[in-house]
Parts: structure tokens; sequence; C-alpha cells
């Protein structure tokens, strides 16, 4: 979809960044650059902690309370992401498998394999989500995008 897409028809995930050419940089100098996209993120956490809490408190009675599962819905490194925190919580946190669920835009096939355009289908989650797990409405569903304009 074109309202999806930046102006130069690519995601402004995958333009053109402060990192082009890596294939020139030293390794310190990836390394340093690494490092210093990391310290980023907790500094982006910081100023969304209201939001992750109002996440939180809006997920939490529904599981608890309601039997209710969660579902992490992304594409690409989102969704493989997604999927990889869904898997990991039953041995880590002892919850059962498929309270917290990982999906992927292309299916479990696109974690190995790249499925292109498939994070450009308006209703294609949600019709994932109702054919494959019946989602009802104890259920929460967290859409993870790192452009933030995936639909």
């Amino acid at each position: 979809m074109a309202d999806v897409k930046a102006s130069a028809g690519r995601l402004s995930t995958e333009s053109a960044s402060n990192y082009d050419g890596l294939e020139n940089m030293s390794t310190k100098d990836l390394l340093i650059g690494i490092n210093s996209e990391d310290k980023a993120v907790p500094l982006a956490v910081e100023v969304a902690i209201p939001q992750i809490e109002a996440l939180v408190e809006g997920v939490l009675p529904r599981m608890r309370d309601r039997a209710g599962r969660l579902f992490y819905i992304g594409a690409g490194t989102s969704g493989r992401l997604g999927v990889v925190d869904a898997s990991e919580c039953p041995p880590t946190y002892g919850i059962p498998q498929g309270v917290i669920v990982g999906v992927i835009a292309g299916g479990d096939g696109a974690i190995r394999i790249a499925v292109e355009n498939a994070e450009d289908s308006v209703t294609g989650a949600w019709e994932d989500l109702v054919r494959d797990y019946a989602i009802t409405p104890d259920d929460c569903v967290v859409g993870i995008a790192a452009s933030g304009r995936t639909p």
C-alpha cells in the first residue's frame, strides 16, 4: 500500500541511514556505531514508560482474571522478535504454552525466509488471528513495528 511506504517508495527502516557503506568501515568503527545506537534504547524506554504502564495495566486483568492471551504481531525483524519473546515466556516464566503467542506476517516460514510485502496487508493479521487462534475479546494484541507505519 502506498500509504505505508516512505516517499522514496521504501519504508523508513529500509532507507539510507548514518550507517550506509558499512562494508567500508573498520571493525572498531562498526562496534562503536552499534554501541552508540544501543545507548539510545534505555532512553527511548524511559520516555515510553507511561505508555508501557498503560499497556501492562490493560493486559494484566485480561490474562489474570479472564484467561485471555497476549498476541505479538509483526512483520520482518519485528515479527521475529515477537515470536522469539513469546517462545521464551513458557520456560523463562513458567506460563503455559499458548498464553503468549508470536505471529509473524507471512506465516511461520517467514521466521527464516523473508516474505516481502506481507506487512502491507491491512486485514492479514486479523484474518490470521481469527482463523488460526479464534481470538476473543479477552485476548490482547500488540503490534510490533520498527517503522510505526505497518497497518
